[in-house]
C-alpha cells in the first residue's frame, strides 16, 4: 500500500474541520492513513461536534428464538442444519421466561435476530413478539434483520411492506441492523451470495424508515474485505441515510473466524478495530451514533474506541449467542456499574438510553423515559 499524500490528509482535515462532507477519494485516503492518532483525533473532533462528551449505554437482552438456518454464510459459526444436533427452536414457555427475566433486570430492550426456519410460518415470528410483550409490555422490541424480513416475504407470500406492517401490528418497535455484511458484490457474492442481496437490505431498511421505524445498521469487517469494499458500504448507507433519516446507530461488527467456514483467517486487530471506527465516524457525518460493540471489540478496545469516534458502548446484552458461537471471549453480560466506571474511565458521561435514544432515569419504582437526547449531525 502506497503511502497516502501529505496534503490529501491536509485538505481532509480542514473539510473535517470546517463541517465538510468527505468524499469516497477522502475515505480511500483515511484507509490508507497509517497514522492512528490523527484519525483518532479527527473523529473525536466530529464525535464531540455531534454528541457533545456524552456515552450512551442500555439495558438489553438478547433472544436468538432458532439457530437453524437454511443459508450457509461462510463467516457464520452459529447457524445449524434442521438435524444438527446443536439444532433448537425456542417455544412459547422459553420466550416468556427470557422475557420476564429481562423485564426483572430492568432490561428496556430485548434484541431478536435468529436463523432462518424454513419449516417455521411467518406467524411464528410475530408471535415470538407478542409472547414478550405479553410477560413484558413496556418492553421495547428491535427485532428481525433485513435479510430475515427478506425470508419472510418468501415464505408468507407477502411483500417486504407487508412484512414489516404485520411486525409492527404484532408490536415491532425498530429493527436492528445486521446482514449487511458487505456492500460490495465481490466481497459479498464471495461470503453470503444466496442471502439477500445489497439493494435489497437497502429497500428493507428504506421501507422500515417510511413507516415510520428507526434501525440500525452495520458493515462486517476484517476477513477478505478491502478498503474500496469499506468506504463502498460506508457511501451506500450514508446516501440512504440521505434520503430517509432512518439510520440511528452505525456498528461496525468484528469479523470472528473461529468455528466458521473461514477460521483460517486472523481476526482483525486491534489497530484495524479502532481505524474503522474512526473512518466510519469521519464517512457517516449523517448518522448520530457511532457504537463500539464490547462484545466483539473485547471491553478493553470498546473502551478506547469511546476516543476514536465512538458515542455508544452498547448494553448489557444478555444471552448473546451468535457471536459468542464464533469465538468472543467477552462474558455474556456486563452490569450497569461496569460499564458506567469504563465510561467515566475515558472521561465521557454515563447515558442510559432506551432504544430511541431517550434519557432513562432510575429510580425507587424502576425506570422512567425522559427527553429526547439531542444530536447534531455535521450534515444533512
Amino acid at each position: 500500500m502506497e503511502k497516502v499524500d501529505g496534503g490529501h490528509l491536509k485538505a481532509i482535515e480542514e473539510k473535517v474541520r470546517s463541517g465538510q462532507r468527505l468524499s469516497f477519494e477522502d475515505g480511500l485516503a483515511l484507509e490508507e492513513c497509517r497514522d492512528l492518532f490523527f484519525l483518532g483525533e479527527m473523529a473525536d473532533l466530529v464525535r464531540t461536534r455531534i454528541n457533545g462528551n456524552f456515552a450512551y449505554y442500555n439495558v438489553n437482552t438478547h433472544l436468538n428464538p432458532t439457530n437453524v438456518c437454511v443459508y450457509k454464510c461462510d463467516f457464520c459459526a452459529f447457524r445449524a442444519d434442521l438435524d444438527d444436533p446443536r439444532a433448537y427452536v425456542m417455544n412459547e414457555v422459553q420466550v416468556r421466561q427470557r422475557a420476564k427475566d429481562a423485564h426483572e433486570k430492568g432490561a428496556t430492550e430485548m434484541h431478536i435476530v435468529g436463523g432462518l426456519h424454513h419449516k417455521l410460518p411467518f406467524g411464528y415470528y410475530t408471535d415470538v413478539i407478542r409472547w414478550i410483550l405479553a410477560e413484558a409490555p413496556e418492553m421495547h422490541i428491535k427485532a428481525y434483520t433485513a435479510v430475515e424480513v427478506e425470508f419472510f416475504a418468501k415464505i408468507a407470500r407477502k411483500s417486504i411492506r407487508e412484512v414489516i406492517e404485520d411486525l409492527v401490528a404484532s408490536g415491532l418497535g425498530s429493527l436492528p441492523g445486521g446482514g449487511a455484511e458487505i456492500f460490495h458484490p465481490e466481497v459479498r457474492e464471495a461470503i453470503c451470495g444466496a442471502k439477500a442481496s445489497t439493494d435489497t437490505w437497502l429497500e428493507v431498511h428504506r421501507t422500515a424508515h417510511q413507516l415510520g421505524l428507526k434501525s440500525n445498521c452495520t458493515m462486517l469487517y476484517g476477513h477478505i474485505d478491502k478498503p474500496l469494499h469499506r468506504i463502498d458500504h460506508l457511501v451506500r448507507l450514508r446516501e440512504l441515510q440521505d434520503e430517509t433519516g432512518g439510520f440511528q446507530t452505525f456498528i461496525p461488527l468484528a469479523f470472528h473466524p473461529d468455528n466458521s467456514r473461514m477460521d483460517e483467517l486472523p481476526k482483525p486487530s486491534g489497530f484495524m478495530d479502532l481505524k474503522t471506527i474512526a473512518i466510519s465516524r469521519l464517512m457517516l457525518d449523517n448518522i448520530p451514533h457511532i457504537k463500539a460493540y464490547w462484545v466483539m471489540l473485547g471491553i478493553k478496545t470498546a473502551q478506547v474506541a469511546l476516543a476514536f469516534g465512538a458515542d455508544d458502548i452498547d448494553g448489557t446484552v444478555v444471552h448473546e449467542k451468535i457471536y459468542h458461537d464464533a469465538g468472543a471471549e467477552t462474558p455474556q453480560e456486563m452490569c450497569v456499574a461496569d460499564l458506567e466506571r469504563l465510561i467515566r474511565e475515558t472521561g465521557r458521561i454515563p447515558i442510559e438510553r432506551d432504544t430511541l435514544y431517550h434519557r432513562i432515569e432510575r429510580g425507587i419504582d424502576g425506570w422512567k423515559q425522559r427527553e429526547k437526547i439531542e444530536t447534531h449531525p455535521v450534515s444533512v
